[in-house]
């Protein structure tokens, strides 16, 4: 242990320097940003551990990093307002986009606040404001002064449906002076697979404390009437027309797209595409670029309906892929045919909808795998062959029924994890609860005299 201690010692002090010497660089371009969308000055005192204090005594905190996390955690975070109906709840975030999808889910079940920049001083002022009895934080987040702070105060912390993909684990190995003390000790890891078990232990986690419990993801259930608002959106704009949808895309990837989509339209000529940039602050770049490049487009922001040469619907609002994807006869996932890992293949193929994605998917490669091997979904690895590809998906019903049923299948059957973490999580909340005032024992009552004089027991 004294050991341990002298290693991580000078790195935990050069770890300080470095986030005191960025946090003014990235608080300015935060402030920067803001002027472009005002959304990143809204509560920006709570990125330094300042803010309301939530009501209630101490909490029990979930933490998801951005909105695909935040839509992720909404089963969990549900699940936890059900069994505890009592305890004041704490949902944190980091990207604007994610504290206002996380308002819109948790309206009425849990204070949303940003979760402070890894500096001592904000975390130690977040936790004197939010008191949290238990942090759940999901995925990966690790933040070495969040962890410190966990453990000062005794909080435990549970990372739920934890993962490291194979790109990150030697960066984690690296730094990892900076956890192993934590991970060695007070960290409670449900990782969402074997492999990403393993990755942890690689990197210091106690094994007595690391689970597999499965992906989180699998438990989401499709908001209401999602179907039939898809299908009434697509009565309006795409009647009679093929219809594909990509979703959550990026930089660069929207070139790609539109070069896949003119192969479509070369053999169905009236095909849409409904295409879904991943952050709201592209939007205006992204309608910039269509026009640019003289594509027939109609803005969903605009309310905007489609005509008959319409070539592109663009869904620029925040909260309605899923919508947009039910609108669709194929789906294509992106982040994936450029480096950023890939996103949510589970949406489209909870919707029995053939599910298209490009080579990088490392952010959820367990589940890519999962359905790639069973049929429910296919890697393209160029703008050609996804143009080829979906064209062909278009143009045959049958093999759409086909795909779209196995994927739908995979989600289905891989159901259970947010069952096995809540099993996981009752004893350590349990733990933690505060425990009941003593009753003073009331005072005895007097002995009451009987007629002959002497007292009655």
């Amino acid at each position: 242990m004294t050991q341990l201690r002298e290693q991580f010692a000078p790195m935990r002090l050069l770890y300080l320097c470095v986030v005191y010497l960025l946090a003014p660089i990235v608080g300015i371009a935060m402030l920067l940003r803001g002027f472009r969308d005002h959304s990143y000055w809204h509560n920006f005192g709570e990125r330094f551990g300042l803010g309301a204090v939530p009501d209630g005594g101490p909490c029990l905190w979930v933490h998801a990093v951005s909105v695909g996390e935040i839509q992720a955690s909404a089963a969990l975070v549900r699940a936890l307002r059900e069994r505890y109906p009592d305890e004041p709840l704490v949902v944190t975030t980091v990207t604007p986009t994610g504290a206002q999808r996380a308002r819109e889910l948790f309206a009425g079940i849990a204070h949303v606040r940003y979760v402070p920049y890894d500096l001592p001083g904000s975390v130690r002022r977040f936790f004197d404001r939010v008191r949290p009895r238990v942090a759940i934080i999901l995925e990966t987040e690790l933040w070495p002064n969040l962890y410190h702070e966990c453990g000062r105060r005794g909080v435990p912390l549970v990372l739920a449906s934890a993962r490291i993909s194979p790109r990150s684990i030697g960066r984690y190995r690296r730094l990892a002076a900076l956890f192993r003390e934590a991970l060695a000790n007070g960290i409670v890891i449900a990782a969402q697979s074997p492999a990403d078990a393993d990755r942890f232990r690689f990197i210091g986690a106690n094994p007595l404390r690391t689970h597999v419990m499965g992906n989180i993801k699998f438990d989401f259930a499709l908001p209401d009437a999602t179907q039939a608002r898809g299908a009434a959106l697509r009565a309006e704009h795409a009647a009679g027309r093929p219809v594909w949808v990509a979703g959550s895309t990026h930089a660069k990837e929207e070139d790609l797209l539109l070069d896949a989509h003119r192969l479509v339209r070369s053999r169905h000529p009236d095909a849409l595409l409904i295409l879904v940039p991943r952050h709201p602050a592209r939007f205006a770049e992204v309608r910039a670029a269509l026009e640019s490049q003289g594509v027939g487009f109609a803005a969903r922001s605009r309310r905007e309906r489609c005509v008959a040469g319409t070539e592109v619907y663009l869904g620029d609002t925040l909260g309605e892929l899923v919508m947009l994807y039910a609108a669709g006869d194929v789906a294509f996932v992106g982040g994936s045919l450029v480096p950023i890992g890939g996103h949510n293949l589970l949406e489209p193929a909870a919707l029995g909808l053939p599910v298209l994605t490009g080579p990088h998917t490392f952010n959820a490669e367990d589940i890519a795998q999962l359905l790639v091997a069973e049929g429910g979904a296919e890697v393209v690895d160029s703008a050609a062959a996804l143009g080829a590809r979906a064209a062909e998906l278009l143009g045959d019903a049958a093999a759409r029924a086909r795909m779209g049923a196995r994927g739908k299948a995979v989600a289905e059957a891989n159901r259970g994890a947010l069952s096995r973490l809540l099993a996981l999580l009752e004893p350590v909340i349990a733990a933690t609860k505060p425990a009941p005032l003593a009753r003073a024992r009331p005072p005895a009552a007097p002995a009451r005299s009987s007629p002959s004089g002497r007292a009655s027991h």
